[in-house]
């Protein structure tokens, strides 16, 4: 399949295509990110496909597709995210072999070393009165350590020189990693990364026992502020938004963009009570300022933020505790925006 969105791409029915594939993703409201133009562009391309299909029962169901879905049909149906995945797992492994083999090699190095010295001393030791066929065999045996020696050094010069080139490759591995679990345009942690970090955060909890906070902060009025201004002045908003956020995402803090205006902050070993005072600094340090467009220098006027909060019940699972956070930012949105709301007040007066 990608082989033939590939020819299509390069034949007459480009333009065609890549018009419907933006036609569709504005339709449902889908953000046109080059990997959900990808994916979208096999959707009109081929419905009957296994992403085809994943993406028409999504948009059947009236559900939303965001960043975290797309992330995920990808690793599963295309080709390049799932060689990435494949590729790091490779290297991985391959790294540990060649350490391995590195270590027996080093070994050996060091016994043929050690045998080497034994049969020299013995063959300096044999005296005049040592028949001749014995001493010729131990100068034999001295000789063919000596080339074995010299071929080991050979081999780990060899395997130095790939040891290196292979940890060369998985620094651009680890790279493209890290470029994928990153949001292109804010520098935060995608969707993807977000939940991979939730997922540890909830075990180290189950481990240690401590606290586990979960903040969501979506922007107040983005559709509004976007269709007025324009994409690009939008896109500066976020990274506004986003800029104050990453200030208090630092290890061991993990600071995400959980899709489109909408931003996530994992709290690990802090309570509701901690958590509350970080994120209402956020979002007074958010509605501080007021905005210039950056082309124009027109002013933009204040932006503000709506704040959901929820700590983590014993043994909540995932799911659950952003069911409770979302509960939250959706309470502070009905409360008239720009607050900041716990999940255990919405408990209390329900």
């Amino acid at each position: 399949m990608a082989a033939d969105i590939e020819v299509l791409l390069r034949g007459p029915k480009a333009y065609g295509l890549a018009r419907r594939a933006m036609e569709a993703m504005e339709a449902h409201n889908v953000w046109p990110t080059p990997l959900n133009f990808e994916l979208w562009l096999h959707y009109v391309a081929d419905a009957d496909t296994p992403l085809g299909k994943a993406i028409a029962g999504t948009v059947d169901k009236g559900e939303a597709f965001t960043d975290g879905l797309g992330e995920a049909l990808a690793a599963q149906h295309l080709p390049s995210a799932k060689l990435n995945g494949e590729l790091l797992t490779a290297g991985d492994a391959l790294s540990k072999e060649l350490d391995t083999v590195s270590r027996a090699i080093e070994s050996a190095r060091e016994s043929s070393e050690a045998y080497g010295e034994q049969l020299a001393t013995a063959s300096q030791s044999l005296g005049s009165s040592t028949p001749p066929a014995v001493k010729a065999m131990v100068d034999s045996l001295t000789s063919a350590t000596q080339r074995v020696q010299r071929e080991n050094q050979a081999l780990e010069d060899r395997l130095a020189d790939t040891t290196a080139e292979v940890t060369r490759l998985r620094k651009h591995l680890e790279a493209v990693r890290r470029e994928a679990m990153t949001d292109g345009l804010t520098n935060l942690a995608n969707r993807k990364a977000f939940d991979e970090a939730l997922d540890r955060a909830l075990q180290a909890a189950d481990v240690s026992g401590e606290p586990l906070t979960l903040a969501v902060l979506d922007i107040d009025h983005f559709k509004v502020f976007n269709d007025t201004w324009g994409h690009q002045t939008g896109d500066q908003v976020i990274r506004y938004v986003a800029g104050v956020i990453a200030r208090s995402g630092a290890e061991p803090r993990t600071a995400a963009r959980y899709g489109g205006e909408e931003f996530a902050l994992i709290l690990p070993g802090e309570d509701v009570s901690a958590a509350l005072a970080i994120l209402e600094s956020v979002r007074e340090e958010v509605g501080s300022r007021m905005l210039k467009r950056r082309s124009t220098n027109q002013d933009l006027g204040m932006v503000t933020v709506s704040v959901g909060l929820a700590e983590r019940l014993p043994g909540e699972p995932q799911g659950s505790l952003i069911e409770r956070a979302d509960a939250a930012l959706y309470a502070s949105k009905r409360s008239g925006r720009n607050r900041t709301t716990r999940a255990e007040m919405i408990s209390a007066a329900a």
